[in-house]
């Protein structure tokens, strides 16, 4: 699916990205505390430290922010589980920190990731498919992953069960997010990572020596 741009009318992209990133921190706490539709473009602009007009700069209306959540999200697994395969690419070891990079980055951007799912049907129906697609594009990155290691022999699994296993590894990073009012209090991101890691190998493996 096509890329929906938001348009900004600033032409300088490193400051369109730094405006935008503190307009997303601002809203993500508005957006927790009163919801998509209660919060108003004022209050954003308000929160990310600047006027309305400025806001108006960066964004055409409010449910870009959301649209650019996505975004983020999407782009910070994808950049890093790209720049750090590299000799691991088609092993066990490039799949474990393909995994690691991505419940990291759902640590780091928890409220986003919350947000997202909580509001994302405040998006219109132009909108919200291409978000939708997100979800999909991110589980296509460990699909890519996991198909590598079949051909490199390092992993045996059906196309049916390579989609699976990738969904499985999406759902279960969100977790961390969405059950972490009771996950942190029994498991370091770490221990989480780590556990999470063996269960979704261990049944792959066995199953290989069968």
């Amino acid at each position: 699916m096509k890329k929906r741009e938001v348009i900004a009318s600033v032409k300088d992209e490193k400051l369109v990205k730094k405006r935008r990133n503190e307009m997303i921190k601002g809203a993500i706490s508005l957006f927790k505390q009163k919801g998509f539709h209660q919060t108003t473009t004022r209050e954003i602009a308000k929160a990310s430290g600047f006027s309305i007009g400025t806001l108006y700069e960066y964004i055409r209306k409010k449910e870009d922010v959301l649209y650019l959540v996505c975004d983020r999200i999407y782009d910070e697994v994808r950049e890093r589980t790209e720049q750090d395969l590299g000799a691991h690419h088609g092993t066990i070891e490039g799949l474990r920190r393909a995994i690691a990079h991505y419940f990291r980055v759902v640590d780091e951007l928890d409220d986003e990731v919350l947000v997202m799912y909580q509001e994302v049907k405040a998006l219109s129906k132009e909108s919200l498919p291409y978000v939708l697609n997100k979800e999909l594009d991110m589980a296509a990155i460990f699909e890519h992953i996991l198909r590598a290691c079949v051909e490199s022999g390092a992993l045996q699994l059906s196309e049916s069960e390579i989609r699976l296993f990738a969904h499985n590894i999406v759902v279960l990073g969100q977790m961390w997010a969405f059950r972490r009012w009771v996950l942190r209090k029994m498991y370091t991101l770490d221990e989480y990572i780590e556990l999470q890691t063996e269960f979704l190998l261990r049944g792959i493996m066995e199953k290989q020596r069968v």
